[in-house]
């Protein structure tokens, strides 16, 4: 049976279930949300209760979201959906003053497109969030080397099996499955999917907290 935390709860009784990409886009300053591809685990839960967790908070910060991915395309479940995504080609980075990437239990870290917008963004000096399976993603692109990260577990353990590379995390410090914040990176090392089939605690409200934070005007 799936585990649901309280706020994950408090995201059902909001209403979070099928939304478009620009809904959320209506704020003076914009958050940029990658999603993943490939298969996803169990996209519904994904849907509800990452992105839907994610959109809230910034929202209710005061933040404007735009989602794209690589290809554009719908993101579906059974009853959850993301339409009307942007193409990530399209996007103009400097539009944004952040980007946050949920895990959505998505089996796409090796997107060279994503790898290369994971290089712009810390580039350009801006705040970068990832999720569980997206800190690959940061992997993939070198920017961990030298940096404090969270993950579920500690990726150069042999018995820790996944689709991630552990030689793209070497030279990266493993701190432990919460939320680690080291200079414009954020990882949180756990998302809906690890709590609901693995027992492990759902760290997305606290990752976009930090996130928040971290794009809030000084």
């Amino acid at each position: 049976m799936r585990k649901i935390s309280i706020f994950a709860v408090m995201v059902i009784l909001a209403g979070v279930i099928s939304f478009s990409s620009q809904a959320f886009g209506q704020s003076g300053s914009k958050v940029l949300m990658i999603i993943r591809e490939g298969r996803l685990y169990d996209p519904d839960l994904s849907i509800q209760m990452e992105v839907g967790t994610m959109m809230v908070l910034l929202k209710k910060a005061g933040f404007g979201v735009d989602v794209t991915s690589v290809s554009g395309q719908d993101v579906s479940g059974r009853s959850q959906k993301i339409e009307n995504l942007l193409r990530l080609s399209e996007v103009k980075l400097d539009d944004y003053v952040g980007v946050i990437i949920p895990c959505m239990g998505a089996e796409d870290v090796t997107s060279p497109k994503m790898v290369t917008t994971v290089k712009d963004v810390l580039a350009k000096g801006k705040p970068i969030a990832a999720s569980y399976g997206a800190v690959a993603v940061l992997a993939k692109a070198g920017v961990l080397k030298g940096r404090k990260f969270a993950f579920l577990r500690d990726p150069s353990d042999p018995l820790f099996k996944g689709y991630f590379v552990m030689t793209d995390f070497e030279g990266a410090t493993y701190s432990g499955p919460g939320v680690v914040q080291d200079g414009k990176i954020i990882t949180g090392g756990a998302c809906p999917i690890s709590e609901a089939y693995q027992g492990i605690q759902n760290r997305t409200f606290e990752l976009t907290q930090t996130f928040i934070a971290a794009i809030k005007p000084k």
